[in-house]
């Protein structure tokens, strides 16, 4: 880390002037590694902003943004246009020379960071016989050369007229104040803005419209997407400064939070969903459509605000006429809105937390195309997700959680979801769903909603840490999910990251997520699955559920960085978990915990009458020689066989029979041992236990707790937890011993495969018979199986969830 910008691995550390140095303790002889050693080093000093407890501390302050925004949508030319009137409020101890904006629209143009720095994911030349361009890419190509996209800007100026200088730096956008802004004071200006939307479906965006050309409507209809439209501040922060990161397309953002006053002036026609509460209902909606809002606020099943039938004969009308609709949005870090005449709206109340609690409403907007799966499931899922993510956090705090379909696969905005999956068309007219298509809608909606709390009101800053939000969704989306429908894959269990931990391609978790190779397994399923092995592995979940509950109030409306988790779960559960973050979060290691030996020891008790008679029967238990035993076969007689007449003493007895000698030897040892430990002994030989001594080697690196499961001769199964700091001394292998009344006959590692370990062959002891297919192949000339496997596996990704 170097002030929080950059996070990978153990680099040094920049907090309030005081520079720590990672290597600050070395081991410079031997190869002890300590995986238990505290994050100090990597984690910045506590300070009167972020105590050393992970809670907002007397000095905390943020930054507050006010926006008042009238826009207005050219359908015809896809274009939008707008003004707005900004306050700023500086809550920090330093005074500002300038702002820094957002212009995340700028990514579309040609000679932007992100566009130059794309790579090409075609075939090249030296792959194939001939180089292959995708129509994806040739369509953004085409696009991008076809339009002209990007922001433009008008003049910027204070509430009195005066100009301000504007210096655009790709997606950013400095601008100088007439004089610099104090602590405690507050500036206001207004600028004008306006861009051509992009289609989202052509340049992969986050939000744009999306074309619907057999539409009844001449020329089609279009949904409008709009988000990340807007010239917004960036987030000024006491760790960072000025979060003013490139936007490249991965990365995301952080806000500021702020009230907002909105004006979307679009066709007369359309329906609008927007982050807020609308304010005009008179004047855009029909009384019968107010009146069934009014309903939905207490029917149990959703209920059409906008019926299919209206919005059928929205998309055969067309007009020239224009509504204005006010939309108002408190406390809130961005807005985003959804526009098109093609908009179904259903809508349910949810009375959250009792009846002191405002009332939320879920809502749906949603063309014909999205059918009964939209009907049956979008606005209940949203219902469900409100539920369980505030019995884990907060009662959510606004008015509404909507969902809408639109080209995007999934993508969050405060009050507002954009989900993807729709209803397919069938040759008869009519419309289905596949299974996939179901699960996929309930897990978008689910997961894009639960953004609402992460990082919508625990405002995370998503640019740098990806995982804060995406990683935290995705735990407590999987545990809503599976409270749905188990049988859903959700992607969050142990086993789910297993080829992605033991891959090379990888990054630790805490890299910026620009700079992550593989963004869905590092930023959603790796840390979702760490969070969950925390919460049923290792801490359980009353402990866990309280410090994560206890995280969310804290960090309610401010911006936590990964310090404040990491030392809120471990302050508030009690539990030193430096070793899990250090493993899960800062390294690559891999879960590989191997059972490789077990031993049975045998008390020497020094009783020749017990020891001897005990060393016989292990001497009984050897194979016989095979000399003796192909002897025997042939019928030859040993000498002494032969010669029976000269037997003495030692032909009738071996070196296992006792004598006086013996016995006498072991009273003498008996008499000389302290009371204590002639008790021991006695009381050892009475209860006739087993001892076993297992040996492990952790060969992934990554240290864990040891999952056992011990089964005996009478078919019975013992379950045993061993904790993580069993490796504190010896991270590569460790040795335990098992006391039990019964006697073992195989041991099995995490047989129920809850710590992502990448190789449960090693975990069994006895080792099993290793199961696997028996496939008939055809090899093809001039390349091995191996081969062609590795040439299939390059050409497929895995892609994460969407954003």
């Amino acid at each position: 880390m170097n002030n929080y910008k950059k996070t990978i691995l153990l680099s040094a550390v920049l907090s309030c002037g005081l520079v720590v140095q990672a290597d600050t303790i070395q081991q410079t002889k031997g190869h002890f590694v300590d995986k238990f050693r505290q994050l100090d080093e990597a984690l910045p000093t506590p300070n009167s902003y972020r105590n050393a407890a992970g809670e907002p501390a007397t000095g905390y302050w943020q930054q507050q943004v006010d926006y008042k925004i009238k826009a207005k949508l050219d359908e015809a030319k896809r274009r939008l246009t707008a003004s707005q009137h900004i306050r700023y409020q500086n809550n920090s101890p330093d005074s500002l020379k300038y702002l820094w904006f957002q212009l995340d629209q700028n990514i579309f143009q040609a000679d932007s960071m992100a566009e130059l720095s794309r790579t090409f994911e075609g075939v090249n030349p030296n792959q194939d016989e001939a180089g292959k361009l995708s129509f994806n890419e040739l369509r953004r190509q085409q696009f991008m050369a076809d339009n002209l996209l990007g922001y433009q800007l008008g003049d910027i100026k204070t509430l009195d007229g005066q100009m301000l200088k504007a210096t655009v730096v790709g997606t950013n956008m400095r601008v100088d104040l007439a004089k610099p802004l104090k602590p405690g004071e507050q500036v206001e200006l207004t600028m004008d803005f306006a861009f051509n939307i992009v289609e989202e479906d052509a340049v992969n965006a986050r939000s744009g419209y999306e074309h619907f050309p057999k539409d009844a409507r001449k020329g089609g209809n279009d949904i409008f997407l709009l988000a990340q439209w807007f010239p917004r501040l960036h987030a000024y922060t006491d760790y960072e400064a000025w979060t003013n990161k490139e936007f490249l397309g991965q990365g995301e953002f952080t806000l500021e939070f702020g009230d907002y006053d909105v004006e979307l002036t679009v066709p007369a026609d359309h329906i609008v969903s927007a982050t807020g509460s609308l304010q005009n209902p008179t004047e855009v909606l029909s009384k019968t459509q107010q009146q069934r809002l009014e309903q939905a606020r207490t029917a149990k099943r959703p209920v059409f605000v906008v019926t299919e039938a209206e919005a059928l004969e929205n998309e055969k009308a067309a007009t020239t006429e224009l509504k204005t609709w006010h939309f108002s949005a408190k406390n809130v870090r961005d807005f985003a809105w959804g526009s098109s005449r093609k908009f179904i709206w259903d809508a349910k109340g949810y009375a959250q937390g009792g009846d002191d609690q405002p009332l939320v409403m879920a809502m749906s907007f949603y063309p014909k195309e999205g059918g009964e799966l939209w009907k049956k499931y979008s606005t209940e899922s949203v219902v469900h997700t409100l539920e369980v993510y505030s019995r884990f956090s907060f009662d959510y705090p606004y008015p509404t959680a909507q969902s809408v379909n639109g080209p995007v696969g999934g993508m969050e905005y405060p009050m507002i979801t954009f989900n993807g999956p729709r209803t397919e068309l069938q040759k008869d007219g009519s419309r289905t769903y596949s299974l996939s298509e179901k699960r996929f809608l309930v897990g978008v909606v689910i997961h894009e909603i639960g953004h609402n709390y992460f990082p919508m009101i625990v405002n995370s800053d998503e640019r740098q840490w990806t995982w804060m939000d995406e990683g935290l969704n995705s735990f407590l989306d999987g545990i809503a999910g599976r409270e749905w429908d188990p049988q859903i894959p959700w992607g969050v269990e142990a086993r789910d990251v297993v080829d992605f931990m033991k891959s090379d391609l990888q990054e630790p978790v805490m890299t910026q997520s620009d700079s992550v190779s593989r963004l869905g397994p590092n930023a959603y399923t790796k840390p979702a699955v760490a969070l969950n092995i925390l919460r049923d592995v290792i801490l359980g979940r009353e402990l866990f559920d309280f410090a994560f509950k206890e995280y969310a109030n804290r960090w309610k409306f401010k911006r936590p960085t990964p310090s404040d988790f990491f030392r809120s779960m471990e302050e508030a559960s009690g539990v030193d978990l430096d070793w899990f973050w250090r493993g899960w979060f800062y390294s690559t290691d891999h879960v590989d915990i191997s059972l490789d030996q077990i031993y049975q020891l045998s008390l020497d008790s020094k009783n020749p009458d017990i020891d001897l008679k005990k060393r016989r029967k292990e001497e009984q238990n050897k194979p016989v020689s095979r000399f003796v035993e192909l002897n025997k076969a042939e019928g030859r007689d040993t000498w002494v066989e032969k010669n029976p007449d000269v037997r003495d003493f030692y032909d009738s007895n071996d070196q296992f029979t006792v004598t006086n000698k013996d016995r006498n030897k072991y009273q003498e040892w008996y008499k000389e041992l302290e009371y204590w430990e002639r008790v021991a002994l006695d009381r050892a030989l009475d209860e006739g236990k087993n001892y076993y001594v297992l040996n492990f080697s952790n060969q992934g690196g990554l240290v864990m707790p040891i999952l056992l499961q011990l089964k005996f001769a009478d078919g019975s199964v013992q379950d045993l937890q061993l904790p993580a700091e069993i490796w504190r001394k010896s991270p590569q292998q460790v040795s335990k011993l098992i006391v039990t009344d019964k006697e073992l006959v195989e041991a099995v590692l995490d047989p129920k495969w809850l710590t992502a370990d990448v190789n449960v062959e090693n975990n069994h002891y006895p080792r099993r018979i290793i199961p696997s297919r028996v496939e008939a192949f055809k090899r093809e000339k001039g390349k091995s199986r191996v081969d062609m496997d590795l040439m299939q596996d390059s050409k497929t990704k895995l892609k994460g969830k969407e954003d």
